[in-house]
């Protein structure tokens, strides 16, 4: 245990060291003039900025808070959609021969069109609204999702459904008490991924008409030529999805133990 212990904490001072050496080296290029202020902004004032938009609304109409909000929104709801949907068409085309064969086509062709290729698409036909951003926010948190549940079940372990199969376990019982314990850590491989890519494409999803959100301010600090703003949206959405995917892990832990213990 105290082998494990000092082993936590020996992480998480490179951690701390790496962040440290990090934004210390970066405050330096920006201090002694090696990076341009008219380009990249201090770390220092990076805070500052974010401190200031906690309350303030200028430049860009609003304050952080309100635009996290929106973003958040709008992300989480493609986000659920995809695994909602993604993860037990993955589970199926792996498990169905039949629903493979047909689905499969269809998927390797829609696969490889980037989030953003969708966009004049989904204008046409579901103009700019919310729907629209959640659209494309879908089509990117998709793919993993159906990938990484498809591959879960097909790289579930022959010998324990040959096993099953000799106690008398029909399909579904196979599918349901082997199969989908033994993909859980593929799916949340696939949820993690996904969670990426869902706050990946924010900034493009808002770029359709937006008036709010961390895509928009990010829109406005470029337009205003304030690398402060840019970069303080960035880091938001960084650090939100940073925190997302550890409480995935957790959630993992909980659900599925015996993955830690191997």
């Amino acid at each position: 245990m105290n082998i494990v212990k000092l082993g936590k904490k020996k992480i998480m001072f490179l951690h701390i060291v790496g962040l440290v050496v990090f934004f210390g080296a970066w405050e330096l290029a920006v201090r002694t003039g090696l990076l341009p202020h008219q380009v990249l902004a201090a770390p220092s004032e990076v805070l500052n900025t974010f401190i200031l938009k906690l309350t303030e609304t200028k430049p860009d109409g609003d304050t952080i808070i309100n635009h996290f909000f929106i973003s958040f929104r709008l992300a989480l709801s493609g986000f659920v959609v995809a695994v909602g949907v993604g993860i037990p068409l993955g589970l199926f085309m792996g498990y169905y021969k039949a629903l493979d064969m047909y689905m499969t086509p269809i998927f390797e062709i829609v696969r490889p069109i980037p989030p953003i290729a969708w966009i004049p698409i989904v204008i046409l036909i579901l103009g700019i609204g919310m729907g629209a951003k959640v659209f494309i926010i879908f089509v990117a948190a998709f793919v993993p999702c159906v990938i990484n549940s498809y591959l879960g079940i097909k790289l579930t372990n022959q010998t324990l459904i040959n096993v099953s199969k000799t106690f008398g376990a029909s399909d579904w019982q196979i599918f349901r008490t082997v199969c989908i314990p033994s993909s859980l850590p593929m799916v949340f491989a696939g949820v993690r991924t996904s969670l990426g890519a869902s706050w990946g494409t924010l900034v493009a999803a808002e770029m359709l008409a937006s008036t709010g959100g961390l895509g928009y301010m990010i829109q406005m600090g470029r337009t205003l030529i304030r690398p402060d703003i840019i970069i303080v949206g960035m880091l938001t959405i960084g650090f939100t999805g940073a925190l997302m995917a550890k409480g995935l892990s957790l959630m993992e832990d909980k659900i599925a133990p015996w993955r830690s213990k191997q």
